[in-house]
């Protein structure tokens, strides 16, 4: 009970910190890779807030999650996709200081990368492109680095145009810090047999 308690505790503190660092691209115009950078996106040209968003478009990903990593993880991840949700809607009623826009994706980065290394670490994740990479790469082959690759280069072309250049370069940095910590301090979150393939494969922050 008391180790539940204490994995559920570290996915909310991820959850909070992982919300602290996308609202700080949002103030400034910065998005993320992944499902989470996509609901950044759709914000820019949508009137719906990015919790709604993101919820929406992790969506269909769970029926791959529930046939890939099982039912309780699948659970675990739309309970943290919901709260994370919540979180960064309710965070909109928060000022926030300004700041060099230089130092924006480096905080942003790491409040993202080590939230995310919380959830993934305890059980749970923020759903994502990467389930649907590693569905492409066991069902046809297809890489799924190649895949990954591919869905946050669209991202990040897509918010090129619609912020600016400049904003796209700073978010390419926040990708790359939160990947680095994420890369070097992320555990398997499940316990199958195919737990490193899935470990290796799932970005929270997703």
């Amino acid at each position: 009970m008391c180790d539940k308690l204490k994995k559920v505790s570290f996915v909310f503190l991820g959850l909070v910190l992982t919300s602290f660092g996308l609202k700080l691209l949002g103030v400034y115009d910065l998005t993320f890779g992944g499902t989470a950078g996509l609901a950044t996106v759709l914000t820019f040209a949508s009137s719906l807030s990015w919790g709604v968003l993101f919820f929406l478009v992790n969506l269909p990903f769970f029926w791959m999650s529930v046939k890939k990593l099982g039912m309780w993880f699948t659970i675990s991840s739309l309970m943290s996709i919901t709260t994370i949700s919540i979180i960064r809607d309710g965070l909109a009623f928060l000022p926030f200081i300004t700041l060099p826009i230089w130092l924006v994706p480096i905080l942003a980065g790491l409040c993202i990368g080590f939230g995310v290394t919380l959830v993934l670490n305890n059980g749970s994740s923020l759903g994502g492109i990467h389930i649907f990479a590693l569905y492409l790469d066991q069902k046809w082959r297809i890489n799924r680095g190649l895949t990954i690759f591919m869905s946050d280069f669209l991202i990040i072309v897509f918010a090129g145009l619609f912020v600016g250049w400049g904003n796209a370069m700073l978010s390419v940095c926040t990708i790359f810090i939160a990947s680095l910590i994420i890369g070097r301090y992320k555990k398997s979150p499940i316990k199958v047999p195919d737990a490193q393939v899935v470990a290796e494969s799932i970005n929270e922050a997703s």
